[in-house]
């Protein structure tokens, strides 16, 4: 995680010594894709990552057998998303109620039809919610797993890049951006309004927004990366983006469904701000940044973390493991955020004694597999509270650090050291 204050070194990956050697950090300096120069920096204006870190780890990542070997598992990753996509919303059978078909649209996961479906009642309405148990004819329409796949893909790509310069893994990155976000025929409008939908009850839903906010700060910490000179990156390319980061940024703020999900006192609102936040970063807007991430203190860690260290919002969920870590996800990513605004959430401790060092430690002895979850969960995977166990052992938690060696490691690998951000690691609907 991004660190500029204080850096306490994460313990035993690999070596103590070698990941003592990659902590800490400081943001970087420069203007928003100034990094496209004759110098080619390597220190990207990441807003999650910690770009100085990022740094010093391609520094080393050729020299230390440890992080050769996380390398190794990052470029097969790497290679085989070069054969996949490009990706676009413009791809699936169906258009938006709008007409649109560059509308991204989505249909909500936890939601059933209740009624044979016939020529007269086609969707077998009404629908009703069974929560936590996913409907899989939600997959009939091709956007929110390939915005999945794309994301994941543009991210690996743009680190492997990084780490390896390869041109190969660029070039690839750089065309399911454009392809995505970019060329006209194939980009998505900026908006979310038909996200989430509900059959013949509601065209979309300010609760569809997470469809992207879990994720989408990889799209712009991979931009900020490739804005370091990357093969066939143009400045045009970084413009684009940014000019699209700011249109989105500015209907979440202001449209029906963003102020319904700016209200959502769950990980929707946590995943809501920490979205807005990094965009605000990303688009040059630090005291925005910084703002949402003050006012968060208040109106989401005031209310969410509990003096225990439980998520009581999260724990009352059929999946209540994965909500109480995927909640953290969006709090510990806010924080990271925050640490480049000029805002440390990790110090803060609400008016009951609670934190975000203290809801991760709630989670060590079943993430350490020493103990068993004591809420209901239908689809329990240990490996969800990996990364923020490393995050808070990165800043300082004394129990988390004890803790990291006995981490189960997600099915991709724990590939922390070269990508040391909290990311959602289990199946999500």
């Amino acid at each position: 995680m991004p660190l500029h204050r204080l850096i306490v070194p994460v313990a035993a990956v690999a070596a103590a010594a070698t990941l003592a050697l990659l902590a800490g950090s400081a943001h970087a300096d420069s203007a928003p894709g100034s990094a496209i120069a004759a110098k080619k920096p390597v220190t990207p204006k990441t807003v999650v990552l910690d770009g100085s870190r990022l740094a010093r780890t391609r520094d080393q990542v050729r020299h230390v057998p440890a992080l050769r070997r996380d390398l190794d598992a990052l470029t097969a990753q790497a290679d085989a998303w070069l054969t996949e996509g490009p990706w676009s919303v413009t791809d699936k059978p169906q258009v938006a109620p709008s007409g649109d078909r560059h509308d991204y649209l989505s249909e909500a996961p936890y939601w059933w039809p209740s009624q044979p479906k016939t020529a007269d009642n086609p969707w077998g309405c009404p629908y009703v919610q069974k929560d936590g148990v996913r409907n899989p004819a939600i997959d009939e329409i091709t956007d929110h797993a390939e915005r999945g796949e794309m994301f994941t893909a543009v991210y690996t790509l743009t680190l492997a890049w990084y780490y390896t310069g390869r041109a190969a893994y660029a070039e690839r990155a750089a065309l399911d951006l454009r392809t995505w976000f970019v060329d006209p025929a194939t980009r998505m409008n900026p908006r979310l309004t038909y996200t989430q939908f509900i059959p013949c009850k509601v065209d979309g839903r300010g609760i569809g927004i997470i469809d992207f906010s879990q994720q989408f700060t990889d799209i712009l910490d991979a931009t900020a990366i490739l804005d370091l000179g990357a093969p066939t990156w143009t400045r045009a390319d970084h413009d684009a983006m940014r000019s699209w980061y700011a249109d989105f940024l500015t209907w979440l703020r202001t449209s029906p469904n963003g102020i319904e999900e700016a209200a959502a006192a769950n990980n929707h609102g946590s995943f809501y701000d920490m979205q807005n936040a990094a965009l605000a970063l990303a688009t040059g807007q630090r005291d925005l940044a910084r703002q949402i991430v003050e006012d968060a203190e208040v109106k989401r860690l005031d209310v969410q973390l509990a003096a225990d260290g439980s998520q009581p919002n999260e724990i009352s969920r059929t999946r209540s493991w994965h909500y109480s870590t995927f909640n953290l996800v969006a709090l510990t990513r806010l924080a990271a955020v925050g640490e480049h605004a000029g805002v440390n959430l990790w110090t803060y401790r609400t008016p009951q004694g609670g934190g975000l060092a203290t809801s991760i430690d709630y989670l060590l002895p079943v993430a350490s597999g020493a103990a068993a979850w004591p809420h209901p969960e239908l689809e329990f995977s240990r490996y969800a509270a990996s990364d923020i166990v490393h995050a808070a052992a990165d800043h300082g938690d004394r129990a988390a650090r004890k803790a990291v060696p006995l981490l189960e490691a997600p099915p991709g690998g724990d590939l922390w050291p070269l990508r040391p951000a909290v990311e959602q690691l289990d199946p999500i609907g």
